[in-house]
């Protein structure tokens, strides 16, 4: 497929998805959601791509929010239905994928940006990046998830600030609240992702894909289902291929080769 808005790239096994609007700072319309949409999806059927990174073109912008233009004139209805639209084709797609995502954050993460990388399994973002949700001084409120998300990463108190203040936090301030993993400079940002990937793909693509269901659960479901989720998931590692590879190259003493 030939996509307008976004550029696939694959590396082995790492595929970068790069947002392509380069002169609407990466804004999320539509069109580039259906198109992440589509290429994630292919992505995660693809026993050729272990990690997916995910960034936007350039260095002022991962994504600076959605494009207001297309919902400024929305009714009630029509507002429930772009946010239950766009969680199902993308923020809990990408939640739910069993392909790692990381996202690689240079620049602005607002509103639907940031709620991009709050889905995405691990954030590192760039020296340069600022972050915010700031949706309450349009009169609305996020609606990809980032009332939600933000307050499991965060806490109720600081997403609450961060959610009732519109304000930006840096990318030192989201380190030191839990929001990304990591921060590095600009130029540095891409190498620091795959260089996480490559560590990513060193290991079973079968117990990682149950590690994502079992942590998600904690989420979804909450409290003890979530360690239910997680004791089937563990079952579940010892009827694959991945099991027998990693044990037998641990008893044998050498690396295992997960992915041939």
């Amino acid at each position: 497929m030939t996509y307008e808005n976004i550029l696939v790239s694959q590396s082995g096994h790492t595929q970068t998805i790069t947002i392509n609007r380069p002169n609407q700072l990466n804004a999320l319309n539509k069109q580039t959601i259906s198109e992440l949409n589509h290429a994630l999806s292919a992505a995660n059927e693809d026993l050729g791509t272990g990690v997916v990174i995910l960034t936007g073109s350039g260095e002022k912008a991962f994504v600076a929010g959605a494009d207001i233009k297309e919902f400024a004139d929305f009714s009630v209805e029509k507002g429930r239905e772009l946010a239950a639209q766009g969680q199902q084709l993308l923020f809990s797609f990408i939640e739910n994928m069993t392909t790692p995502v990381i996202a690689a954050v240079n620049g602005f993460a607002l509103g639907g940006g940031l709620e991009l990388a709050m889905a995405s399994h691990i954030r590192i973002a760039s020296s340069n990046a600022k972050m915010g949700l700031p949706e309450v001084s349009l009169g609305v409120i996020p609606g990809y998830g980032g009332t939600q998300r933000l307050t499991q990463l965060v806490g109720r108190g600081k997403a609450n600030e961060m959610i009732f203040t519109a304000g930006m936090i840096s990318a030192d301030e989201a380190k030191a609240w839990g929001l990304v993993n990591h921060v590095c400079s600009p130029e540095e940002l891409l190498d620091l992702a795959n260089e996480m990937a490559t560590k990513i793909l060193k290991n079973s693509g079968t117990a990682i894909a149950s590690a994502i269901r079992a942590v998600n659960a904690l989420y979804s479901e909450g409290g003890q289902k979530g360690f239910d989720a997680e004791v089937e998931e563990f079952g579940k590692c010892f009827g694959t291929a991945d099991f027998k590879e990693g044990t037998g190259a641990f008893i044998e003493k050498r690396k295992p080769n997960f992915r041939g």
